[in-house]
C-alpha cells in the first residue's frame, strides 16, 4: 500500500499505496490497436528483472474489448524455476482500498448505509471517534482521504517490523480514534491514510455483521467470479502464491492485517484482477455495475494538479484524457491498475518484489505510450573517507512524526535503518554525501561545522525530505577550520533567502569577502569552511548552501541554537 504525494521513504515503510507524483502525458488516446505487442512488452520485463535487477517476477494484464492478454516473465521465487501465469497469487496492498469503497458504494445502493453518514454511527455503543468544529468524520471522508486521520495510528508498534500490521488490535484501533486531535477540519484536504482505509472496511463489516473477507467474497468475488481473490488462502492457492522480495531481492514474509485489512490484505491473480477491470469497463453485465458507476460520481482535489481522488479510485486528467488508477505494495509485492474509459483499454500488473518505483511506470507507459518507462537508477561510485567521519552521523532522524532513520557504525562501514524496516549499508561518495545500492536513494548529512550531523536530507525520486536528528550522542565540538575559498564562487549564492515572511538574509560580496544581513540587523562577514558551508564569527551560527541536480542554489539553511532553519532563495 502506498501513501500520500510527496510522502518518501527510504526503502519503503509499512504500506505503499500513494498517490504517484509521476503523472499521465499530454492528454492523446491509445486505441488498443496501438498497445505495444506481447513481445515488445517482455522485452520491458525482460530489461527490469535481467538487466536493471529491480525484481524477481512480474505478471501483465491487458483488457480490451475484444480480448485479455497475459505476458509474465520471471519465477514465483528467487532461485526457483518456476515461472508465473495469469493464476499467480500476489498481496495487491492498497489496491484492497478500490474493493472497500466498492462495498461502500454497493451499500449505499442497496440501501444500508449513507455515504453522509457519521463513521462512529456503526461503531460500537462508546466508541469515540475524533470530531473538529461540531463536524463528524464520514464514511465518504474515508474513501476520499479526506478525514484528516494520519497515515498511520500512532500507537502501531508491531512486535515483528517484517509483518507489521498482524498484532494491532481492535482494541488498540479504538484507543487510537478515543485520543487523536484532528489538526485540520474534515473533508478540507487529501491525506492518504491507510488507517482510514482500515477504518472503512471494518465499519463496514460492522454494518453487514461478517468479517470483511466474508463481505468481499459475497457482495464482490463470488459476483464476478473472481474466485482467487481472498486473504485467506487454500492450500492449493498456498502453492500459487509468489514469494515477496525485498529491494535486495530477498524472500520475505506475507504480512497480514486483521484490524486493518480493508486497507490492504487482499490477495488475487491477474485473471482476477482483469475481470475486475473488465466489469468496471463494462464488458461484462454484474449486479455491481451500478455502484462502479457511482464510485466515481464523487470526486475531490488530491493536492496535485489534475488529479482527484474518487470512492478508492484515483482519477488523473489532462485534456480530454482521462485515466483511472489505483497501486498498491506491502513488504514485498507491487502492483498497479488502470483504465481508460475512453478507449477502453485497461492494465494489471503485478510483481513479487518491493521496489521503490514497483511497476507503476510500466502501467503507465502501457495506456499512454508518450510517458516514458523509469529510467535505469544512476550510478554512484564509491569513495574512501576516514571512517571517524562516521561518528557524527550516527543517531536518530525524524523524517516525519512516525517514521525515523536510525543511521549506525560497524567498524568501517555506516548503515541506515528506517522505521520497521531492514538495516542497509549506505556508501561514502563524499565526506557527507552517501547513496544505498539497494534503492536509488541518497543521503547527505548536513553538519553543524563540528563535524557533527544535525540533520540529514533524503534524495529519492526527485525529492528531498529533512530529517532533523532527534537523538545520539553528539561528538565533542571541534576548532571552525577556515580555508580559503576563490571569491568568484561567492557569486553563485549572492542573493536573498525567505527564513520567514517578513525575515530576509541578503548574501552579498565585497572584493573577496562575503556578507550576511538579516532584516533590521547590521552586515556581519562570514567564513568559508567549506565551498558551501560557512560560519560567522560575532555569533555561534553557520550557514550551507543547499543547490539542485543544475547546480542552480535554491535554498540556504541557518545552523544556530541547535535548530536548523530553511530559507528558501528569493532573487
Amino acid at each position: 500500500m502506498r501513501e500520500r504525494v510527496m510522502a518518501i521513504r527510504i526503502i519503503l515503510a509499512f504500506v505503499l499505496a500513494v498517490v504517484t507524483q509521476a503523472s499521465f502525458a499530454d492528454g492523446r488516446f491509445v486505441p488498443e490497436s496501438s498497445m505495444p505487442s506481447d513481445a515488445d512488452i517482455r522485452q520491458i520485463l525482460i530489461d527490469r528483472i535481467d538487466v536493471q535487477h529491480r525484481g524477481v517476477g512480474i505478471v501483465v494484464g491487458i483488457v480490451g474489448s475484444a480480448d485479455r492478454r497475459v505476458i509474465a516473465y520471471g519465477h514465483l521465487e528467487k532461485g526457483d524455476t518456476h515461472p508465473l501465469n495469469g493464476e499467480t497469487i500476489f498481496e495487491i496492498g492498497s489496491e484492497t482500498k478500490v474493493f472497500t469503497a466498492l462495498l461502500l458504494a454497493d451499500m449505499v445502493q442497496r440501501g444500508e448505509v449513507a455515504l453522509a453518514d457519521p463513521v462512529s454511527k456503526y461503531l460500537p455503543p462508546g466508541t469515540k471517534m475524533p470530531e473538529r468544529n461540531g463536524h463528524s468524520i464520514t464514511l465518504v471522508d474515508l474513501a476520499t482521504h479526506t478525514s484528516g486521520l494520519p497515515r498511520l495510528p500512532t500507537n502501531m508498534h508491531p512486535k515483528d517490523p517484517a509483518n507489521p500490521y498482524a498484532d494491532y488490535s481492535v482494541e488498540q484501533l479504538y484507543q487510537f480514534l478515543a485520543g487523536y486531535q484532528l489538526t485540520r477540519d474534515i473533508g478540507s484536504e487529501y491525506e492518504y491514510s491507510n488507517l482510514g482505509g482500515g477504518l472503512l472496511g471494518h465499519v463496514l463489516a460492522l454494518r453487514a455483521g461478517r468479517s470483511y473477507e466474508a463481505l468481499v467474497e459475497s457482495r464482490i468475488c463470488t459476483p464476478l467470479g473472481m474466485n482467487s481473490t481472498r486473504i485467506t488462502l487454500t492450500p492449493e492457492m498456498k502453492a500459487r502464491l509468489a514469494a515477496g522480495h525485498d529491494e535486495s531481492l530477498k524472500t520475505v514474509e506475507n504480512w497480514d492485517l486483521p484490524t486493518l485489512a480493508g486497507a490492504g490484505a487482499l490477495r488475487s491473480t491477474a485473471n482476477d484482477m482483469m475481470t475486475f477491470i473488465a466489469a468496471n469497463l463494462g464488458y461484462a453485465k454484474s449486479p455491481l455495475a451500478p455502484a462502479m458507476a457511482a464510485m466515481l460520481k464523487d470526486r475531490r482535489p488530491a493536492g496535485q494538479q489534475g488529479l482527484e481522488i474518487a470512492l478508492g479510485w484515483h482519477i488523473y486528467t489532462t485534456g480530454e484524457k482521462e485515466i483511472i488508477w489505483h497501486n498498491g505494495g506491502t513488504g514485498g509485492y507491487r502492483s498497479f491498475m488502470g483504465f481508460d474509459p475512453k478507449t477502453g483499454v485497461g492494465v494489471v500488473l503485478m510483481s513479487n518484489t518491493e521496489t521503490p518505483e514497483g511497476v507503476d511506470d510500466i502501467g503507465r507507459h502501457l495506456l499512454d505510450s508518450s510517458i516514458p518507462l523509469k529510467p535505469a537508477a544512476k550510478e554512484h561510485k564509491q569513495v574512501a573517507v576516514d571512517p571517524r567521519l562516521f561518528d557524527g552521523y550516527v543517531g536518530t532522524y525524524q523524517l516525519s512524526p512516525n517514521f525515523n532513520v536510525v543511521i549506525t557504525r560497524d567498524g568501517d562501514h555506516l548503515f541506515a535503518q528506517a522505521t520497521d524496516q531492514g538495516k542497509f549499508e549506505i556508501l561514502p561518495e563524499g565526506e557527507r554525501d552517501f547513496f544505498l545500492k539497494v534503492v536509488d536513494a541518497q543521503i547527505t548529512f548536513v553538519t553543524d561545522g563540528k563535524s557533527s550531523a544535525m540533520e540529514m536530507i533524503l534524495h529519492q525520486n526527485g525529492n528531498d525530505v529533512h530529517g532533523t536528528r532527534i537523538e545520539g550522542e553528539i561528538p565533542p565540538p571541534l576548532e571552525r577550520p577556515q580555508i580559503s575559498v576563490a571569491p568568484k564562487v561567492f557569486d553563485h549564492y549572492v542573493g536573498r533567502y525567505e527564513l520567514a515572511p517578513n525575515f530576509i538574509l541578503t548574501i552579498t560580496r565585497e572584493g573577496d569577502h562575503f556578507f550576511t544581513q538579516a532584516t533590521g540587523q547590521p552586515k556581519v562577514e562570514i567564513f568559508a569552511k567549506t565551498d558551501r558551508e560557512y560560519f560567522l564569527k560575532v555569533v555561534d551560527a553557520e550557514i550551507t548552501f543547499m543547490s539542485d541536480s543544475t547546480g542552480h542554489v535554491t535554498e540556504m539553511i541557518l545552523h544556530q541554537g541547535g535548530v536548523y532553519q530553511h530559507a528558501k532563495r528569493i532573487e
